[in-house]
């Protein structure tokens, strides 16, 4: 088993109180959107950049079942450079940037606005991406851009139960911390049982595919420096299964969501072929406080949490800080 070198880091200080200011903006997002909806929403554009693409996925998820109006999830210079036609009066562009400063998301947002988009942004106070937007609202933007979602829904008249809805949401922080606290002892071990594997397959479905992605190009290649690949777990079918044998290192994280199957055929598959299949199943956690018929409403925000923890895990047990880089941030790039 590897040595440890470096100590774990804990759950943060005000954990929770962190995630209940970011769901205490529910009735400003659900404002904003309903001026925009008045006004005619004619498509949306989910942008951004790394995490911030990645945290969109169950808002976008959520769309593109629920809606019928198109909608789009693109990374910022794809909009940069691809200039899709649609975009233009009418369009609501959801952009996401951490610090606000990403530039190519800078770049989409200036475009957009350009091009006649509204731009609502999360991102913090005064940044550049705060300033090519008609709207910015600091805090998580898979919470934040998933309620802006379930707004939209409810703007364009779907047909879902938004007092549940929001009663999930205003329950959801002390489910989370309640949850990841529990589920410390799951991410240690698999940070332990894989942390010298020469690479790492990330299997998702879904919205949970978000964070499949996230993992393994985030955390594991960037800030562990490993070997990972990730694949949406129906995809995997089409090729990437023909690598599994008796010890292929596998994660599969099973939400709960339309696109459970998806991840359970995965399930299936990986119990009969190899002995390092790792699963991370949202209906394993307790979500104390989720109704149980709105558990699907957080399942992916979960998800991302439990990813997070889990990196942390893998930093103590393999003694590389996730804050160490080779080019990011300290090379032109």
């Amino acid at each position: 088993m590897p040595k440890s070198t470096l100590p774990l880091s804990p759950i943060e200080a005000g954990y929770e109180a962190r995630l209940r200011e970011t769901v205490d903006l529910y009735d400003d997002v659900a404002a904003f959107i309903a001026d925009q909806a008045r006004a005619g929403i004619k498509n949306v554009y989910f942008v951004g950049a790394g995490g911030s693409i990645i945290a969109s996925y169950p808002a976008f998820y959520l769309l593109h079942r629920m809606v019928d109006i198109p909608v789009y999830q693109i990374q910022s210079d794809e909009l940069n450079f691809g200039r899709p036609k649609a975009l233009g009066p009418g369009s609501l562009v959801i952009a996401a940037s951490y610090t606000g400063t990403t530039k190519e998301t800078v770049a989409a947002a200036a475009y957009a606005k350009e091009a006649g988009a509204t731009v609502f942004s999360v991102c913090k106070e005064n940044s550049p991406l705060a300033k090519e937007s008609a709207k910015s609202i600091t805090g998580g933007s898979d919470v934040l851009e998933l309620i802006a979602a379930y707004a939209i829904c409810e703007q364009l008249g779907v047909e879902l139960d938004y007092a549940g809805i929001k009663a999930a949401f205003a329950a959801w922080p002390s489910a989370a911390a309640q949850t990841v606290e529990a589920y410390e002892p799951k991410v240690h071990d698999i940070a332990v049982a894989l942390a010298d594997e020469e690479i790492t397959y990330v299997l998702g479905s879904g919205p949970s595919y978000g964070w499949a992605y996230g993992l393994a190009m985030c955390y594991l290649q960037e800030m562990q420096w490993k070997h990972a690949v990730s694949f949406n777990a129906g995809e995997f079918f089409q090729g990437a299964f023909e690598v599994v044998v008796d010890d292929t290192p596998v994660i599969l994280l099973l939400g709960e969501d339309a696109s459970r199957p998806v991840a359970e055929r995965a399930q299936r598959f990986l119990d009969e072929r190899t002995k390092k299949a790792h699963y991370i199943d949202v209906k394993d956690l307790a979500l104390p406080g989720i109704a149980a018929d709105k558990r699907e409403v957080v399942s992916p925000l979960i998800i991302s949490q439990i990813i997070s923890r889990l990196a942390k895990h893998y930093e103590a047990v393999r003694g590389h800080s996730l804050e160490q880089r080779r080019y990011m941030f300290r090379t032109v790039y």
